[in-house]
């Protein structure tokens, strides 16, 4: 009988590779059970079915399905593109009262008395004014009494509809084909809030839209004020207007109002002084500047000055930066002058862009442009979809 042999010992490099390979097994073996477990029942990973047959890959059969992906129209791609650009030029006021409410509302807390007060604390130190602080409030809280718990999301949506009748005045579009031609603006506001430049951007956009562009310099009383427009003028490619230094700006701007209308202009951008609304003779100086605007247009379009009331619009621009002064600044010139929309500056560098809201709910005047960079086209033409969307929509964003 021969003696046993037994194997030689294995080196270390066998061993190494059988440990490899018995690895390879265990991890393969896990990958499919954890398919298998995260499938519905009865259905079987499709790596571990049979192949079609050759007759089937022939036939189109047993291949995967590809969903044909629409390509984004030139208007949606518009859309995607200004939302974008309202998500950065508001995100410091996201990361102000609304991220504060963004984290009260983390987690589904319960409603309770606290909740609420801390609800209302949030909303009344927002700078979004205190009429709209409360409507919103108001719908919050009758949310929040039919439910145990607060559901972030409804609660958001909520606030996204409160919103929006807020900041959805309503106002007949911006008409810059008047007839006769030329559409007249007369900017106003105080010292400081960016009219002059606010000018500048507004010729640049009509300018981009095909429209023949006239800056009147108004603004008489500031020495750089004139200089400033002028640099203005060059830089978007328009005409200007200038009266001498100290001159009556009622006359500068009648004289530049019926130039344009001689001169065939299709738009014509008045600029005036900034003056404290706290002054009551600079404020009543408005009123002569209006009448000055409506006797230029009269006697362009030959007809008596009782036929026309003033300029087709007047902006009141506001610094978003001041907050609830903002807001006391448009009450006190809307007792003085008419004006027919709002500008507001300076949005992306400030936490109190709820201001809108405010001044929106106080006055009912539609806010028709905003600020949100400094670039020349960052001056945006409202919209409140965008708007509310930029400051309410994406919630785990606003928290962070």
């Amino acid at each position: 009988m021969l003696p046993l042999q037994w194997p030689s010992p294995m080196t270390s490099t066998e061993i190494y590779l059988l440990l490899a390979i018995l690895g390879a097994l265990v991890v393969t073996g896990g990958v499919v059970y954890a398919r298998r477990r995260a499938l519905p029942p009865g259905k079987t990973p499709p790596e571990l079915t049979a192949a079609p047959s050759d007759r089937a890959l022939a036939s189109g059969a047993g291949r995967r399905a590809e969903v044909p992906v629409r390509p984004l129209t030139p208007e949606e791609l518009a859309r995607a593109a200004e939302q974008e650009r309202y998500v950065a030029g508001l995100a410091r006021t996201r990361g102000g009262f609304v991220a504060k409410l963004a984290r009260l509302f983390s987690g589904r807390p319960r409603v309770s008395a606290e909740l609420r007060d801390e609800v209302e604390t949030v909303l009344f130190t927002a700078d979004i004014g205190a009429k709209a602080a409360q409507k919103l409030l108001d719908q919050v809280t009758d949310l929040l009494d039919k439910s145990d718990v607060a559901d972030a999301d409804k609660v958001w949506a909520v606030i996204r509809t409160a919103a929006r009748q807020i900041l959805n005045v309503p106002a007949a579009p911006l008409d810059y084909s008047p007839n006769p031609p030329p559409y007249v603006l007369l900017m106003i506001g105080v010292n400081g809030v960016g009219k002059t430049t606010t000018l500048g951007k507004l010729a640049a956009f009509h300018k981009a839209a095909g429209r023949r562009v006239l800056l009147v310099a108004g603004d008489t009383f500031r020495a750089a004020a004139g200089e400033q427009l002028e640099i203005w003028a060059r830089r978007v490619g328009c005409e200007i207007h200038l009266g001498k230094e100290g001159a009556d700006p009622s006359s500068v701007i009648h004289d530049g109002i019926y130039r344009g209308a001689r001169e065939g202009f299709d738009v014509v951008l008045c600029d005036t002084a900034g003056r404290l609304h706290t002054k009551k003779e600079l404020m009543d100086e408005l009123q002569k500047i209006r009448r000055s605007c409506a006797k230029a247009l009269a006697r362009a379009r030959g007809v008596g000055e009782a036929e026309v009331r003033g300029p087709h619009d007047t902006f009141l621009v506001l610094d978003a930066t001041i907050g609830q002064n903002a807001l006391a600044q448009a009450v006190l010139f809307k007792e003085t002058m008419d004006f027919t929309g709002l500008v507001l500056t300076k949005l992306d560098g400030t936490a109190k862009g709820g201001v809108v809201l405010g001044v929106c709910d106080e006055l009912r005047v539609p806010v028709r442009f905003i600020g949100i960079g400094e670039k020349v086209d960052d001056l945006r033409p409202f919209d409140p979809d965008a708007f509310v969307e930029a400051m309410f929509g994406d919630l785990d964003d606003a928290k962070a």
